[in-house]
């Protein structure tokens, strides 16, 4: 029977890989994203979701999972980032880090509680920043680090209900706009969007079933 996975965030271009590479390993993939959804096509995308805002998340989770049938796995990719130093930045960078990244993941945790039973599973997006933060990288790697400590107490609450909580910690996504935003770049060890799909999917699976509270850092090309 396939699995039945929401992924938030799963509009952007790494969110569709992800997408992408779960629906041919045969999960059934339900999208909630706060961009608006694409208009035709059958599959269950969730569009103008706020993902910081319990309501509206239990409200499209509730859906998602009528659609699904079920709820196996939650994979959260929502998020975003901002280069800015402390001393030249804004603090509203720090509350909207916190929010885009740490607050969106443990929104949809909390709303997929409602619906995981033994087995399931959740997969949070970190950073492999988080650690040896660099300038500019305060704001965001912060949150980052909240994602894993969200990880990690998390999994410990859940692991008797035979839930498992996991997190994937990537370098550097080779995304178009991250090759946009970092044009002179030597692009060649950055991570593939399917190969860290690929990951996703296995810490979804019954394959990583001894798994949980881990941070694997993701740092080759693929």
């Amino acid at each position: 029977m396939a699995l039945k996975v929401i992924v938030t965030g799963g509009l952007g271009a790494w969110g569709r890989a992800v997408c992408q590479t779960l629906g041919a390993k045969g999960f059934d993939v339900a999208v909630v994203d706060l961009a608006p959804a694409p208009e035709g096509g059958d599959a269950p995308i969730f569009g103008g979701v706020d993902l910081a805002e319990e309501t509206a998340v239990a409200d499209a989770f509730r859906q998602a999972v009528a659609r699904l049938g079920g709820l196996d796995g939650v994979v959260n990719i929502a998020g975003g980032f901002v280069w800015e130093t402390v001393a030249e930045g804004s603090i509203e960078t720090w509350d909207r880090m916190f929010r885009m990244n740490l607050r969106t993941a443990a929104v949809s945790s909390r709303a997929a509680l409602a619906y995981l039973s033994t087995g399931g599973a959740i997969v949070n997006v970190g950073a492999a920043a988080a650690a040896n933060v660099a300038t500019g990288m305060a704001p965001y790697a912060a949150s980052k680090a909240g994602v894993m400590a969200l990880t990690e107490g998390l999994a410990d609450e859940v692991r008797a209900k035979g839930i498992r909580v996991n997190a994937v910690l990537p370098t550097i996504i080779d995304t178009p706009t991250n090759r946009q935003d970092m044009p002179d770049a030597d692009t060649s060890g950055w991570v593939k969007p399917a190969s860290a799909a690929n990951v996703i999917a296995f810490l979804l699976s019954d394959e990583s079933a001894s798994i949980t509270g881990a941070g694997l850092r993701l740092s080759l090309g693929g």
